[in-house]
């Protein structure tokens, strides 16, 4: 019996432990829910504040179209086109490097992706362009030439702008790299020899044609440059 009264004062610590540390586990949940439910709200906010920074920072433009719209000309084209360029060329557009470029300077690396097509213009035919003599066909045909030669707004884009410190860079330098662009894939494929390949094109469409017509013999001739 004096034994079980020795053990009789642990037995009542272990249990008043036990329930402290019952009653400390459920404070803890509480407080980790409690937290739980304060932190997500601020959680939301906090993200949703990010967002609208971002659109104020970064905004998405809106395109605001004049619904008025004016044609300034009308005209029929007989067109034939025969060849097509795709073209990519690298601009280097820059502004007061010589001077403190650090500072002033403006500077910007432009990738044009752009497209020509060149072709015969047959609207400038005559009817005494064509004169059949000795069973040949004589074709006079006006000289092949550059229809088209444009960027590719999708494809071509501004890869690198290094500004100075003390300048937010010029309006129009990225107006003038496209212009160059432009300028370049035109002078890249008449080096390629686009002309020459129009006017071979234009010559086997315009034989097979004329062929299919009865005319197995034709002549075309160009004029003097």
């Amino acid at each position: 019996m004096e034994t079980n009264k020795n053990y009789l004062p642990w037995i009542l610590v272990i249990g008043i432990l036990v329930v402290i540390l019952g009653a400390a586990v459920v404070v803890v949940l509480t407080i980790q829910r409690t937290t739980q439910r304060v932190v997500q709200p601020v959680s939301e906010m906090t993200s949703g504040l990010s967002t609208q920074v971002a659109q104020i920072l970064h905004p998405t433009p809106t395109i605001l179209p004049d619904p008025v719209t004016i044609i300034n000309q009308i005209r029929p084209l007989a067109r034939l086109e025969t060849i097509q360029y795709t073209v990519e060329k690298v601009i280097t557009a820059e502004i007061g490097q010589t001077t403190l470029p650090q500072l002033f300077g403006d500077r910007l690396l432009f990738v044009g992706h752009g497209y020509v097509i060149a072709g015969i213009d047959l609207s400038e035919l005559r009817s005494e362009d064509m004169k059949f003599e000795d069973g040949i066909l004589l074709f006079h045909l006006p000289a092949a030439e550059i229809f088209v030669a444009t960027l590719d707004n999708d494809k071509s884009y501004v890869y690198d702008r290094e500004t100075g410190v003390l300048t937010h860079g010029d309006i129009n330098l990225e107006t003038t790299a496209r212009q160059a662009a432009e300028d370049q894939i035109r002078q890249a494929a008449l080096e390629d020899g686009i002309l020459q390949q129009a006017q071979t094109n234009a010559e086997t469409f315009l034989s097979s044609l004329l062929n299919k017509l009865g005319y197995s013999q034709v002549s075309f001739i160009y004029p003097e440059k």
